[in-house]
């Protein structure tokens, strides 16, 4: 009986090593997947006018997953290898800590969490466990090293002067997708910020002790925790994002804020009318900021998975306000399905060329405008001099 306990045990202990060996890539390759429905085929002015672009990308979420941002990968959307071919200048990395059991985007509590079984299967540091704090300073520690090992082929950038690594490096910036991971301290947004990040939103899929998520119970607005950490946030450099925000967290940010807003990722109503995706007013509220919308591919954002949709929620938003005022926001790695992955993205710059879009216009979606309210943003409030609203470099290139 003791021999077959043993193997029993033994072959427990197999399981459970396959099990967590296997599982978090089993995962990520069913939750992060490309539809592979038909594409157009890239014409030749495309690919020579995407080649000469400089692209941003204001939010993708690799680093929730186990796989190295500096390893290829034939499933996901985004590593070094797909950025270069998809000749992304800078891409912003998000952190990811806390979901909810099954998240929708209607309401959601956040008593409940998927992340804290995902980072104990793939064997994250035990104080990433239980601390959600942890988990996103883990996930800085992830990038930072993603970029010690490039070889130079990445760069970090969290200062204005950071920009002139562009030229020879693909740039990336740390963000937050909520920060329920301050865990009531204010304090602990000094050490985000010393980890790199400058770019975050208030909340994810559920309400939490800053402000109200779409997706949450209440879906109030900013609490007094959450309009200290935004003023702490601008007089640091720190760039606040509104997506995910409920509408009345939204109105509260746009009618304090100082510096530019951005929406990192998402769509727009009149195009796509799930809740997520900003009304014309909101958008006429960010703009008004001086900041940019982002626009994903996915169907969340934009009802389908069409390239030529996306340039129609970019028309949308130019007509209503001006194309200085509209980015791409991906949410690669999301736990989305797209039509391409990031080496693809030439499929973007086509289906504006299609739709009548300028040379000019195409830059400055493409990148440039989220370059410029980066770049704004990342100066402490002390230290600025400009207006939050700067269109005059909306078409300035810092690469060519």
């Amino acid at each position: 009986m003791r021999k077959f306990l043993l193997a029993l045990l033994g072959l427990g202990g197999i399981a459970l090593a396959a099990f967590l060996i296997f599982a978090p890539a089993w995962f990520d390759k069913q939750t992060n997947m490309v539809d592979g429905k038909p594409l157009p085929e890239i014409r030749a002015e495309a690919q020579k006018l995407h080649d000469s672009l400089m692209i941003v990308d204001l939010h993708g979420d690799t680093l929730l997953w186990k796989r190295k941002i500096t390893d290829s990968s034939d499933y996901g959307h985004i590593d070094l290898e797909r950025l270069e071919a998809g000749n992304v200048g800078l891409q912003i990395f998000s952190s990811v800590t806390k979901t909810p059991k099954g998240q929708n985007y209607d309401s959601n509590s956040g008593d409940t969490d998927n992340i804290t079984l995902l980072a104990i299967t793939q064997l994250q540091p035990v104080r990433t466990w239980f601390s959600l704090l942890e988990r996103q300073l883990y996930h800085a520690q992830k990038l930072d090293k993603a970029v010690a090992v490039s070889g130079g082929r990445l760069a970090s950038i969290s200062k204005p002067e950071h920009f002139d690594r562009l030229d020879k490096s693909i740039g990336v910036l740390f963000s937050a997708e909520g920060l329920q991971t301050l865990e009531g301290d204010r304090a602990n947004l000094k050490k985000l910020y010393a980890s790199g990040m400058r770019m975050a939103g208030m909340v994810h899929f559920f309400d939490n002790e800053l402000a109200g998520s779409m997706h949450g119970i209440e879906k109030g607005g900013l609490t007094d925790f959450g309009r200290t950490i935004i003023r702490d946030m601008e007089s640091m450099g720190m760039i606040v994002d509104i997506a995910h925000s409920s509408h009345a967290t939204v109105a509260d940010i746009l009618k304090m804020a100082r510096r530019p807003v951005v929406s990192s990722h998402g769509g727009v109503q009149a195009v796509c009318g799930v809740n997520r995706n900003l009304t014309d007013m909101e958008i006429k509220g960010v703009a008004a900021t001086g900041g940019v919308v982002g626009l994903g591919y996915w169907d969340g954002a934009m009802c389908d998975t069409d390239p030529a949709t996306v340039a129609k929620a970019v028309k949308h938003v130019r007509d209503l306000v001006g194309i200085e005022y509209v980015a791409l926001g991906s949410d690669f790695d999301g736990a989305v399905t797209t039509r391409f992955d990031t080496s693809g993205i030439v499929q973007i710059t086509q289906a504006l060329m299609d739709a009548g879009f300028t040379e000019a216009e195409i830059r400055a979606v493409m990148g440039l405008n989220a370059l410029r309210v980066i770049k704004a943003g990342l100066v402490p409030l002390s230290q600025s001099v400009a207006p939050a609203k700067t269109d005059s470099d909306a078409r300035t290139s810092v690469a060519g």
